[in-house]
């Protein structure tokens, strides 16, 4: 699924698309290929530094270099999640995922495969990233617009184009209030048919930050549908395990 907002993991840059990410390496140069920027070349944003992110590996943590001159401090890991610095959120990383917190979004992948469309291109089966919504370039005043307008976005970023084809219809699966992390949110998904390989599921979560006033933060998700492509359980366990970041301030977890 191609979020708006890229994920930068110092040799990686992560990008949604389909059921999962677009992997793309860097160049000769040692940054970030063109066809993706990174979310902190974007509007600024309240309270949130510059920076790249830091690969937490599975389980959410793990050790990372980096020149602070060129990628800014590194975020902060906590064992078990990837976090959100921008947004104030950590994201609880599965067993067997590969967690990636950033300075601006966060994001949570899972079995890598050829893209159906373009083999010589890196999928996932199953891939959450967050971002706050001006990262995004999303304007909306409360969690339901966001997320009813995000949702198309989202479905088109992750199923469409070269790597899926377009997609051919969609039911819509939920649409409802949430609560996430002690605040009122809104959730949308989608099934999604497509043209090339196969179908999934996208969701568009939208809440307010737990650490900025003011903040919307967007959590985009895409599953594929497929036996080794994790159930929508797994994407109901890490929505409700979504919490303030550790040292961020409080808010409670869980998305219901």
């Amino acid at each position: 699924m191609r979020v708006g907002a890229a994920v930068v993991t110092g040799a990686v840059v992560l990008a949604a698309i389909g059921g999962g990410v677009y992997l793309l390496g860097e160049d000769d140069g040692g940054k970030p290929g063109a066809a993706v920027s990174s979310p902190s070349g974007g509007p600024e944003l309240p309270g949130a530094p510059d920076g790249g992110g830091k690969d937490g590996g599975k389980g959410g943590s793990g050790d990372g270099e980096g020149d602070d001159r060129e990628r800014g401090a590194e975020p902060p890991t906590e064992p078990g999640f990837a976090t959100d610095v921008a947004a104030g959120i950590s994201l609880p990383v599965p067993e067997g995922w590969k967690g990636t917190s950033g300075m601006v979004g966060a994001g949570l992948t899972t079995g890598e495969h050829p893209c159906p469309g373009d083999t010589a291109e890196t999928c996932v089966r199953g891939g959450v990233f967050s971002a706050p919504a001006a990262a995004m370039k999303l304007s909306a005043k409360t969690p339901e617009e966001a997320a009813k307008k995000d949702i198309v976005a989202n479905a088109t970023e992750s199923y469409g184009g070269k790597s899926y084809g377009r997609i051919t219809s969609h039911d819509e699966l939920r649409s409802e209030a949430v609560t996430v992390a002690g605040g009122k949110g809104y959730v949308v998904r989608w099934k999604v048919v497509t043209e090339k390989g196969d179908d999934g599921y996208v969701e568009s979560l939208v809440f307010p930050s737990p650490t900025s006033k003011g903040m919307l933060v967007v959590v985009r998700s895409g599953f594929d549908i497929n036996e080794d492509a994790p159930g929508l359980t797994v994407l109901d366990e890490i929505t409700g395990g979504i919490k303030a970041a550790s040292g961020a301030g409080s808010g409670g977890g869980g998305a219901a």
